[in-house]
C-alpha cells in the first residue's frame, strides 16, 4: 500500500497506528499475496493523492471498488480509459448530459474530476476479483469514516453526494451547517429510475460553490 503524503496524513495518520487498521493492514497484504485484489495495491489511496484535503469541494461517496479486470483504479465510480464504461457510470453521464448538456464521452475516466476536488471516495477501497463487497466489514468503513468526519470538520463549504442508501448512512456524521447534502437514489441500473434520473446533482452542486463564491466544476469529461 502506498501511504498516504499529502495534507490527509494530519488527520488520519493517526489512524494508521490504530489495533483496526493494523489488523485491516495485515488482511490487505495477505489477501493481495494470495488471490487477485482490486485496484492495484499502489491505486488504493488515489482518491486521496488526487485531492487533498484542503482543496476538497465535493465528496462522491461509492461503496467498493469495482470488481472486475483493469476497472478500479482508487475512484469511485471511475474506470481506466481504454475499459468499458460501467453501467452505473453510464446513468451518471446520461444525468450529466441531462443537467448540463455535457455530451457523453467515451471513457469513464473521471481524474479530471478529482484534480478539481471532486473526492470520490468509496467506503471500502479494496475487492477480491469477481466478489463485490468481499472486503467489506474488514476495517476499511472505519477509515472512510475517519475521513468523512475530517471533511464535515472543515469551515469551507462542501458539497456531499450521497447516491443509495450505503452513503446515505454516512449522513448522521454531516452536521456542519456549511456543507450542503444532495441525495438521490444510486445511478445503477436497478434503481436509477427511481428518482436518480432528474436529480440535477451536478448543476445544484455548482450553483451551491459558486453563490459561496467558489469556483464551480467542469464536469465535462473529454474524449481519448
Amino acid at each position: 500500500m502506498s501511504m498516504i503524503a499529502n495534507d490527509w496524513l494530519e488527520e488520519l495518520g493517526a489512524e494508521f497506528k490504530k489495533p483496526y487498521y493494523k489488523n485491516l493492514y495485515e488482511f490487505v497484504k495477505q489477501e493481495y499475496n494470495s488471490t487477485q485484489v482490486f485496484p492495484p495495491s499502489e491505486e488504493i489511496f488515489t482518491a486521496f493523492h488526487l485531492t487533498p484535503l484542503s482543496e476538497v469541494k465535493v465528496v462522491i461517496i461509492g461503496q467498493d471498488p469495482y470488481h472486475n479486470v483493469g476497472q478500479a483504479h482508487g475512484l469511485c465510480f471511475s474506470v481506466k480509459p481504454d475499459v468499458d464504461i460501467p453501467p452505473s457510470l453510464v446513468n451518471i453521464y446520461q444525468e450529466l448530459q441531462d443537467d448540463l448538456g455535457c455530451t457523453i464521452p467515451n471513457n469513464g475516466y473521471l481524474i479530471k474530476w478529482a484534480k478539481q476536488g471532486v473526492l470520490m471516495l468509496n467506503t471500502v477501497l479494496t475487492v477480491r476479483a469477481h466478489m463485490a463487497n468481499s472486503h467489506r466489514g474488514k476495517g476499511w468503513e472505519e477509515f472512510t469514516d475517519a475521513a468523512i468526519r475530517a471533511l464535515n470538520k472543515q469551515d469551507r463549504p462542501i458539497v456531499f453526494i450521497l447516491w443509495g442508501r450505503p452513503a446515505q448512512m454516512k449522513k448522521s456524521m454531516l452536521n456542519n451547517p456549511n456543507h450542503l447534502i444532495l441525495e438521490a437514489p444510486h445511478p445503477s441500473p436497478l434503481s436509477a429510475y427511481r428518482g436518480f434520473f432528474g436529480s440535477k446533482p451536478f448543476s445544484k452542486t455548482n450553483q451551491f460553490l459558486q453563490s459561496k463564491g467558489i469556483a464551480p466544476i467542469d464536469w465535462q469529461i473529454e474524449n481519448v
